[in-house]
């Protein structure tokens, strides 16, 4: 493994770390700065602003990244994020902390950044392995940020802040010292503000007769993921009666069989079957795990459908390979802000749809919401029988 992956993935993990940190804390921080009990509608506010900023912005890094080069814009959205950590570990009032979040949503597009440089130093067969890693190190990072940022948060609402800069900080120091740039970018060319608009951006990946497919595929992926963090807690306590230890060791143990999977059987799944197969391979492991889940009625089967969940991890590197093959390596930083995008897009809307629903079948039979999944994971299967063998 090249030195220039082992930092950006190194990255990745600090940056998905640091994210993780403030979920814990953010419903106790919003009672201190708000004065008020009721902090429902405020926490959905603050995590769907959040979303809505990722959505705005990411394609807007990707293209400036395209223009400028990788590392400037890396270095300067993490500086802003060690920077906007820090304000936000003193703001005083509620209007400065939704202003932060919405700056952290911001430079948390940067994850554009990084799979771009991914797609940079990797020829077409690596990328669907090295995707994989990269969404194995974000999903270490989300196991690690959040139990961290729990015992922070219990020493003092604002720890998590503090560590959340220091770790944008390192991440900082970690680009501007070792990480070598992946593509200087164009020096010549006229420069177009629309590419930095995420609706003309959106309508650009769509247009494209090869990639559009790939895009849709990929929305319906995320926005089930979304169903996961909405439902999961909420299922546990209801049908096993899981108390907060358990589901918290549930999703850890999730967490690791998923990391694993997408590390070492992303690229061995690719190479032998192609990014297709492979692709439609993944999607069947998770839904078999989801109908499985649906008809279970005690909390060990659970944890046992854990290896079936991972092998369902291998899907999405391998779709998010494909999409790197239908455009030109000049608008790789592009493409990847307009994916980031729609994965910000799915978890505004994904977790108002699965609340819904498992509100409407919790008095009767709360399982039926895996089916539901499992149902809108369907919906892709026709875009993907239009794909080419890869």
């Amino acid at each position: 493994m090249n030195k220039a992956l082992v930092v950006i993935l190194a990255a990745v993990m600090l940056d998905s770390i640091g994210i993780g940190l403030v979920f814990p804390i953010l419903p106790a921080l919003l009672r201190e700065v708000g004065h008020s009990g009721d902090i429902t509608l405020a926490l959905g506010a603050l995590l769907a602003l959040y979303a809505a900023c990722q959505f705005l912005f990411a394609p807007a890094l990707g293209a400036l990244s395209d223009r400028w080069g990788r590392r400037p814009v890396l270095l300067l959205s993490l500086a802003g994020a060690a920077v906007d950590y820090l304000a936000l570990a003193f703001a005083p009032q509620l209007w400065m902390l939704v202003l932060g979040r919405a700056i952290a949503g911001l430079t948390s597009a940067n994850m554009a950044v990084a799979t771009a440089y991914i797609t940079d130093i990797s020829t077409p067969d690596e990328r669907a392995r090295r995707f994989g890693l990269f969404h194995s190190m974000f999903g270490i990072g989300f196991v690690v940020g959040p139990v961290l940022g729990g015992a922070l948060g219990d020493l003092w609402v604002r720890a998590p802040f503090i560590a959340a800069a220091a770790f944008n900080g390192l991440n900082f120091a970690l680009a501007l010292f070792v990480l070598p740039e992946s593509r200087p970018g164009r020096r010549g060319g006229r420069f177009e503000l629309a590419t930095l608009n995420p609706f003309a951006s959106l309508g650009w990946a769509f247009g494209i007769s090869a990639l559009w497919p790939l895009a849709a595929i990929y929305v319906v992926m995320n926005f089930v993921g979304a169903m996961y963090g909405t439902v999961w807690a909420l299922y546990g306590e209801d049908r096993f009666g899981w108390n907060g230890l358990t589901i918290g060791l549930s999703l850890g143990f999730f967490g690791v069989f998923h990391a694993g999977a997408q590390a070492w059987l992303t690229g061995p799944a690719v190479a032998r079957l192609g990014a297709r197969r492979a692709l439609v391979l993944g999607m069947a492991f998770e839904i078999a795990a989801l109908l499985a889940l649906a008809s279970s009625a005690q909390g060990w089967v659970v944890f046992a459908l854990g290896p079936v969940f991972a092998l369902g991890g291998i899907g999405m590197p391998a779709l998010q390979a494909l999409t790197t093959v239908q455009i030109g390596p000049d608008d790789q930083g592009r493409l990847q802000g307009v994916l980031a995008s729609l994965v910000s897009l799915a978890t505004v809307f994904g977790p108002l749809f699965f609340s819904q629903a498992y509100g409407v079948l919790r008095p009767h039979e709360p399982g039926w919401i895996w089916v539901v999944g499992a149902g809108v994971y369907l919906l892709a299967l026709p875009l993907m029988l239009r794909l080419r063998s890869t």
